[in-house]
């Protein structure tokens, strides 16, 4: 049984027609050629080159053999060209899912990490509700999903993200605008939007208002925070939505106050159990929790990222 290297070795000698032109083609020394051309002809057990005028030309017996391994060395070719292409991410493709919550920001800045990394890669971007993701990965439509809160099912690896937290927001110009931090009790003294207790953001602020038996008002509910804070926009209220969807500065009508309370709530990524998560996706999931964390705790995300970009520029491909 030949090896890849003894069919590397013998190539280059039927190309060169040298075993000092194989040498210098492949970069080794002429006695390492030898050697390894003899424990080629010891291999296969007949002479594969005979010697004229000082080159090396092959025996009848081989040809055949020759012709063989050209076409294995075609493949080989091929392969390495197949392997150049995955590490670029050409015609390969990263589908990925979230909740809007995550999507509107932290999911852009995660990509544009992969992108960087791997400018030809493929990436599909799609937004659920917490409801659907379990569909979304059992059926194969997607590789993971960054979720707002845990799903249970023994199929899937809910792994954490990172720790975010609720603001009050409200329109310029209302009366806690002026304030840079406010409690449940101020909060409840206006009417509220948005405010779900079936949501994973809204179970937390209603769980504040059950335990000191505060009475809240829901005036206007709607399901997505970008909606949220357009909504209070409008002066129609005011409101409490997580870090990540203000964390772009797209809203400059209002003001995003500080809560006396404790609002702290887990993010996560899920995929299935029995499927490795690719290097793209791995990139993805470094680079989201990087950003997110770099939001949430500035210096410690903030080395973090700063890491996922080094990487990422390094065009690395990471392995399990």
């Amino acid at each position: 049984m030949l090896t890849l290297r003894q069919i590397e070795v013998i190539r280059a000698i039927m190309v060169t027609g040298t075993v000092g032109g194989a040498a210098r083609l492949l970069n080794v020394s002429q006695p390492g050629i030898s050697r390894i051309m003899k424990h080629a002809e010891m291999s296969v057990g007949m002479k594969l080159f005979g010697r004229r005028g000082g080159r090396y030309s092959p025996t009848r017996e081989a040809n055949a053999i020759f012709s063989q391994i050209n076409g294995v060395y075609d493949k080989v070719e091929h392969l390495q060209f197949v392997i150049s292409r995955i590490k670029r991410g050409v015609d390969i493709e990263l589908k990925i899912a979230s909740v809007p919550s995550i999507a509107n920001v932290m999911v852009p800045r995660a990509v544009a990490e992969v992108r960087k990394a791997f400018p030809n890669l493929l990436i599909d971007v799609d937004i659920l509700k917490i409801e659907d993701a379990v569909d979304y990965l059992l059926l194969g439509k997607g590789e993971l999903v960054a979720l707002s809160n845990v799903v249970n099912h023994p199929m899937l690896i809910c792994a954490p993200l990172a720790l975010g937290r609720l603001k009050c927001i409200v329109p310029e110009g209302h009366p806690l605008a002026r304030q840079t931090r406010v409690s449940a009790a101020d909060i409840v003294k206006y009417p509220l939007i948005g405010i779900d207790p079936n949501d994973p953001y809204g179970r937390v602020m209603a769980e504040i208002f059950a335990k000191t038996a505060l009475h809240y008002d829901v005036t206007i509910r709607a399901r997505f925070g970008s909606t949220v804070c357009a909504l209070v926009t409008q002066g129609l209220g005011i409101a409490i939505v997580d870090e990540f969807t203000l964390a772009g500065g797209y809203w400059p009508e209002i003001r995003v106050l500080d809560i006396a309370e404790a609002t702290a709530f887990p993010t996560y990524v899920a995929h299935r159990k029995d499927v490795t998560l690719s290097s793209y996706g791995e990139l993805f999931v470094a680079a989201l929790r990087g950003h997110m964390e770099a939001l949430t705790a500035p210096e410690r995300g903030l080395r973090r990222a700063n890491s996922i970009r080094g990487r990422s520029g390094r065009k690395k491909i990471i392995s399990r």
